[in-house]
């Protein structure tokens, strides 16, 4: 007896359930956002702090219209168009899906977002920050340019499996300010962890790019895209000649105590983010970092 036609039968019946169950796997609710004024010029602050300017900006193209790629090993990710346009862009959005999205990386069709958009440290963000954020991007002029298709192979292009890996992977940042430490110490470890999503670099993902459930800052070897981050620990970085204002004039400029210049994507973040930000969120984020893991 043939028995193809029955292992045929049997695979697809298999592949059809697999596909259910994906399609079906719970994603947790929105959860409630309070209706604030938002004020924009500290929102398009926060978007340059968040990285929203660099990621969501090809270059050369109008600002947050999209197209900037992100590469990995899993594929090529390419950031959306977030301009108030009403087709190409978020201008049908909604507040609370607005909300949503950023913190809880889900899009107004509930469908989740891959992690190469860092919505798990944005969790930290406030429904205060969140109308700032809102209020500048409703600013920005509109652009109708189209998004780019994600260039991600199988089985990471089944954008249903992120349902079943935010259940085992997921590692949303609560921020709980230390009562014991400075306000200059608990500022720099809300931006360190926060919008500045350091973490997001500077910890070690799994092979499926899960974070480290103790979410310390190692340093990863083995980045996304292919590079390597090191430590932002105090052992590690007083090791290596990072003073306060060293590690500040790095933070600001990219020149590293020895004189080296950092490359790759941190010279990114320097340049679209970094270089913009205020002396004193500059100095509260070395405060924090030089302290962390001292012991």
């Amino acid at each position: 007896m043939n028995r193809l036609p029955m292992i045929l039968v049997a695979l697809l019946v298999l592949s059809a359930l697999g596909v259910l169950v994906l399609e079906t796997w719970p994603v947790a609710g929105a959860r409630p956002v309070a209706e604030l004024q938002g004020d924009p010029k500290r929102g398009a602050y926060l978007a340059r702090l968040s990285g929203c300017i660099t990621c969501h900006t090809a270059p050369g193209a109008p600002p947050l219209s999209g197209g900037a790629a992100l590469v990995s090993k899993f594929g090529s990710f390419y950031a959306p168009n977030i301009t108030p346009d009403p087709t190409q862009g978020i201008g049908t959005w909604s507040f609370q899906q607005f909300v949503r999205a950023v913190r809880e990386g889900v899009s107004p069709d509930g469908d989740p977002y891959y992690p190469a958009f860092p919505y798990e440290f944005y969790a930290t963000l406030t429904d205060s920050d969140m109308a700032d954020l809102w209020a500048a991007l409703r600013a920005t002029p509109a652009v109708g340019t189209p998004d780019v298709p994600h260039q991600v192979s199988f089985p990471f292009n089944v954008r249903a499996g992120l349902r079943p890996w935010r259940t085992f992977f997921e590692s949303p940042v609560e921020y709980v300010p230390d009562e014991t430490r400075s306000p200059e110490w608990n500022r720099g470890k809300y931006l360190v962890w926060g919008p500045a999503h350091c973490a997001a670099c500077h910890a070690p993902r799994n092979v499926l790019g899960g974070l480290p459930s103790s979410l310390e800052l190692t340093g990863d070897p083995a980045m996304q895209d292919g590079g390597k981050s090191p430590p932002l620990t105090a052992r590690y970085l007083t090791a290596n000649g990072y003073t306060k204002p060293a590690l500040v004039e790095t933070m600001r400029t990219g020149i590293t105590p020895s004189g080296d210049v950092l490359g790759g994507s941190m010279a990114e973040v320097i340049h679209g983010s970094m270089k913009f930000l205020l002396d004193e969120h500059i100095d509260d984020m070395a405060t924090y970092l030089l302290d962390i893991g001292r012991k």
